[in-house]
């Protein structure tokens, strides 16, 4: 099983010297993968507006500077750019990272950003729909037309190509309908950590209907990646978003030896690559998880 680190995102304000340690320390500790939140902007009666920075700047930044992890948004909201410009990131992003980059996609949830940077929140699934065929045609070398009530596009190609022949495509959703438009194409599926309370046992109902999607969609289940975030806490830890409860679950926490056994739970319940969300997320804590990784690895 991979195992990946989400970098912060707003649990508090991070600068980019630090980020850039974390990238290098996550990459230099053996982790599989780093992984940036797609948000733009939070608003809550307890702490006010607050938000992360733009994540495709990141991960281009976390490209350049490492060589070997994998580098993911999870997940990048389709509605947040035009998808024939989302996929033109998503190929340079390919192109920086040298085959390194997993595009994960989503239909996007939280009004206030849309409201706040002017994206239309209505019908999200449908104009997921309409954005997914235009990304996944172009990140599959097809010269795509497309005219919708949502988006025209006309003869559009990426060129030069990104390195890599079929772009990994997670999505993270459990919603019925963005799962069926995107079944046929996915290479990952992604479940964030509070849809099963941050627990082993939560995932069984959350694969089985995925599998079910995907059967349906005439795809064998096997072909597909499952993969899950997990909120794990260290001491200092205070709750991920500290005022916004409803992102939070039971964060797993104990000895280095009792988190790497919690690890291999998710691993027996069929989970192929889990991305850690640490609490706090720090230098520190990614010291920390990674004698947890060392652990899982020896056993």
């Amino acid at each position: 099983m991979k195992i990946g680190v989400q970098l912060p995102e707003v649990e508090r304000e991070v600068r980019w010297p630090e980020l850039a340690r974390m990238c290098r320390l996550v990459e230099d500790a053996g982790f599989d993968s780093i992984w940036v939140g797609d948000h733009l902007l939070y608003r809550t009666d307890a702490r006010g507006a607050h938000g992360p920075w733009e994540a495709w700047s990141q991960m281009a930044a976390a490209a350049a500077i490492t060589e070997r992890v994998e580098i993911g948004p999870l997940v990048a909201a389709t509605s947040f750019h035009a998808p024939a410009m989302l996929a033109k990131k998503a190929s340079t992003l390919d192109e920086i990272s040298q085959g390194r980059f997993i595009l994960g996609l989503g239909a996007g949830w939280n009004e206030t950003e849309y409201e706040a940077f002017g994206f239309p929140y209505d019908r999200r699934a449908s104009r997921f729909e309409a954005a997914f065929d235009i990304i996944r045609r172009l990140l599959d070398g097809e010269e795509v037309t497309h005219h919708s009530e949502f988006y025209d596009v006309e003869q559009c190609v990426l060129l030069p190509p990104g390195p890599t022949t079929r772009l990994p495509l997670l999505i993270g959703s459990v919603g019925p309908r963005v799962l069926g438009i995107t079944a046929p194409y996915m290479t990952m599926w992604n479940a964030w950590y509070s849809w099963y309370a941050n627990r082993p046992d939560g995932l069984p109902p959350l694969l089985e209907n995925v599998s079910e999607i995907l059967s349906a969609a005439g795809r064998d289940p096997a072909d597909v990646e499952m993969t899950a975030a997990i909120l794990m806490q260290f001491p200092g830890g205070e709750g991920r978003m500290q005022a916004e409860p409803q992102f939070e679950a039971r964060p797993l926490t104990g000895s280095t030896a009792e988190l790497a056994d919690w690890l291999h739970q998710w691993e027996a319940a069929g989970i192929s690559h889990v991305q850690l969300v640490l609490d706090p997320i720090t230098l520190d804590s990614v010291t920390q998880a990674a004698r947890v990784l060392e652990a899982f690895r020896a056993r």
